[in-house]
């Protein structure tokens, strides 16, 4: 069991310097970050949505823009379009759950806003939905994907995907992203370094 611990950690160690020696995704994640700096210095908000563990990740991050990530600083408007159970459970069920994030995006979106998709095989059709949607209103489509990007892919303006078709290890990697611009947009917006 030791080795089998030490090759997972290594799966993850080795999509991580992937990411790391790719300059194009690299080059990608400071453009994210820069637009996500500015969205919030317009007063512009940034969506979050996600499946499963991605919607984990989308509260997540969403949650160190709202919250505070490394300093004490003024909150960030940011929410994951999940957490209103209520919401979720009535649209799933009088619509279906193909709408959920479209629906809410039309309600909640406005020019100038972010959309952050986060979907390990880029294909989630409710998250493609509200990328649809997000685009008509004028919001900016940030997806976070795996190797391929999938359907989500066209429809984005920034495309961040992981070179990996693992999802435990893209999921780690896209934390690990997400991390990284939630410092430097905190840095770019308040510590000025």
């Amino acid at each position: 069991m030791q080795k089998q611990i030490k090759d997972i950690i290594q799966a993850s160690i080795d999509v991580k310097q992937k990411v790391l020696s790719d300059a194009t995704l690299t080059a990608t994640i400071e453009q994210v970050t820069n637009i996500i700096a500015d969205a919030f210095a317009n007063g512009n908000k940034v969506l979050f949505c996600g499946n499963g563990g991605s919607a984990a990740d989308a509260q997540h991050l969403a949650a160190e823009f709202s919250g505070r990530f490394y300093s004490d600083r003024d909150p960030l408007p940011s929410e994951a379009l999940h957490c209103n159970s209520s919401y979720m459970t009535a649209v799933a069920n009088d619509y279906g759950y193909d709408v959920v994030y479209s629906r809410i995006v039309k309600g909640m979106g406005r020019p100038g806003d972010i959309l952050i998709g986060l979907s390990t095989s880029g294909n989630s059709v409710n998250i493609i939905k509200a990328m649809e949607v997000a685009k008509k209103i004028g919001m900016i489509n940030v997806v976070l994907t795996g190797e391929s990007g999938g359907k989500m892919k066209p429809l984005a303006d920034h495309v961040i995907n992981v070179p990996s078709t693992d999802t435990p290890r893209i999921q780690e990697s896209h934390i690990t992203i997400g991390h990284i611009i939630c410092q430097l947009v905190e840095e770019k917006l308040f510590n000025k370094k």
